[in-house]
């Protein structure tokens, strides 16, 4: 049985509401070929729009460098998680090559059912990329499931002009100087809020989610353990920070995403903890304060917030050439121009030198956010996201019960704890 284009179509389109065990079903008895393709001179691509380069992805089209065969890439639109996942339960119509987001810890339970690329090579490419963002591809089983693409370091957004209008420190040094760790930044965002009565972040969630991002420990140890209920986990210090900070009055209690935007342009609130990638996401929500943000270092060491990788699944027709492509793709000199196409953040620190990478420096005045998120990407920690993290979702819940409804805080966390333990033995976990 094969597939044309409007069959393709419509078997993306239910992916998400279809089971693998009826996927599988429907596919018995029809000799199809877990591969999308049937040439075999022709490899497919997984990715979402944005999310590699178009330019690059049309030369592979005619030939993959230092290979025989050439790529054909689909993009696959709302629900590429599901509907990828459902492909490789139902071992069918799985792609040679796919992107995986930055949840790529979702698919550590499914190692088997991808190649470990350190078996066609990867490990003599290893040195060429942040080693914290290639950890994030390794499997707690040591295997490398997953290649880098691009990083989302972290830094502090923040309104020079509010600052300086605030008599506070404004320039991006003395700004860093100021909030070198937590306490710190909380008594600049309280001196703010007296002054210009602004908030420094919108919720306690954002102040919790961002600590976590920069710090070496999160929820669980490479064995899956729980750490967020030890004495003195990463997870009980982010969650006092942002109990602090929202005390302290100095985030602005906003959850619903519309509102913080509005925040952002009116002026309502002054800074952002974020990845590289929020500096367009803020030229395009306020355009009208462009000139007026800076970047500064964040409390502590950067944090990573977002970032791909691409897996060759094991069902794969030419595993060599997928690797061949994904490593040209990453090339130094391909990721500088990725991000000059697609402003996509380097993994290969040489990127930096090796191509003529453009930044449009005009948002932030002078300042020039890459050559800022070039310095500071070297120092964000390795760190392990485990596949279970979605299970101690309750934390970011919890914190918004308490900015919203007055929930008292301590209770609140003995209730994420409880709901994380809960959700946890119910998969065996603990």
């Amino acid at each position: 049985m094969q597939m044309g284009t409007l069959d393709r179509r419509q078997f993306l389109g239910g992916l998400g509401v279809m089971t693998g065990a009826a996927l599988t079903a429907s596919l018995t008895g029809c000799g199809s070929s877990t591969s999308i393709s049937s040439d075999p001179d022709e490899l497919v691509l997984w990715y979402w729009n944005r999310s590699v380069s178009p330019t690059l992805l049309g030369q592979a089209a005619e030939g993959i460098p230092g290979s025989t065969k050439r790529l054909r890439a689909d993009v696959i639109g709302g629900g590429y998680d599901n509907k990828f996942r459902t492909s490789l339960a139902g071992g069918a119509y799985i792609p040679d090559v796919a992107a995986i987001n930055s949840n790529c810890s979702l698919y550590f339970p499914s190692e088997d059912k991808f190649f470990d690329l350190n078996e066609l090579g990867a490990a003599d490419h290893s040195a060429g990329y942040f080693d914290w963002k290639w950890d994030l591809g390794t499997s707690p089983t040591g295997r490398q499931l997953f290649f880098p693409l691009d990083t989302g370091p972290t830094g502090f957004y923040y309104r020079a002009d509010v600052f300086d209008e605030a008599g506070l420190p404004s320039d991006p040094d003395d700004v860093s100087a100021a909030v070198a760790d937590w306490d710190a930044w909380i008594e600049l965002g309280t001196e703010l809020r007296a002054t210009a009565d602004v908030a420094l972040m919108n919720t306690a969630g954002m102040v919790f989610g961002q600590f976590l991002n920069a710090s070496p420990e999160r929820y669980f140890d490479r064995d899956n353990r729980p750490l967020y209920s030890e004495d003195g986990s990463a997870v009980r210090e982010a969650w006092e920070v942002a109990i602090r900070a929202s005390e302290a009055g100095i985030t602005a209690k906003l959850p619903v995403p519309t509102e913080q935007n509005s925040a952002w342009s009116s002026g309502r609130t002054v800074g952002h903890i974020e990845a590289v990638w929020w500096a367009q996401i803020l030229g395009d929500t306020a355009p009208d304060t462009a000139g007026s943000w800076r970047i500064a270092h964040q409390p502590g060491p950067p944090g990573n917030s977002g970032g791909s990788f691409f897996c060759i699944p094991s069902t794969c027709k030419d595993p060599e050439a997928a690797f061949a492509f994904v490593t040209w793709l990453n090339t130094p000199e391909n990721q500088a121009a990725t991000f000059n196409e697609v402003q996509l953040f380097p993994s290969s620190p040489e990127a930096f030198t090796a191509g003529e990478m453009v930044s449009d420096t005009g948002f932030f005045g002078e300042q020039d956010p890459l050559e800022f998120f070039a310095a500071v990407a070297p120092d964000v920690p390795p760190t392990f996201v485990s596949t279970y993290e979605p299970q101690a979702a309750a934390f970011a819940t919890e914190l918004t019960n308490v900015e919203a409804s007055g929930k008292d805080p301590e209770q609140a966390w003995a209730d994420a704890v409880t709901e994380a333990d809960r959700n946890l033995a119910k998969r065996g976990v603990i």
